[in-house]
């Protein structure tokens, strides 16, 4: 069974932007082999299945389509799982 994850979940959303062989051509050879992969971090607008394009508000206000990759992402440079509290807190303090 899929789990549904509901709306306002904080959530990564990722796609390519440019696939193998796409990119500006100053890129060097090693990089042009691969694609440019995009991942954001935002709100789910809509309940969505992992795997499934979805759309996500980002803290930014913008909103972004994408494949659902993770719920609550952790960022890997070491500071832990995020704080729900805090991030709706950071909205707060913008308005």
């Amino acid at each position: 069974m899929t789990q549904r994850i509901p709306s306002g979940s904080w959530v990564e959303i990722g796609g390519v932007l440019l696939p193998p062989g796409a990119r500006a051509p100053q890129v060097p050879a090693e990089t042009q082999r691969v694609p440019l992969e995009m991942r954001v971090k935002g709100f789910l607008v809509s309940p969505g299945v992992r795997g499934e394009t979805v759309e996500v508000r980002t803290l930014a206000g913008r909103r972004v389509r994408g494949v659902l990759r993770e719920v609550n992402p952790v960022y890997s440079h070491g500071f832990g799982p995020p704080v729900p509290e805090l991030i709706v807190i950071a909205e707060e303090v913008r308005e």
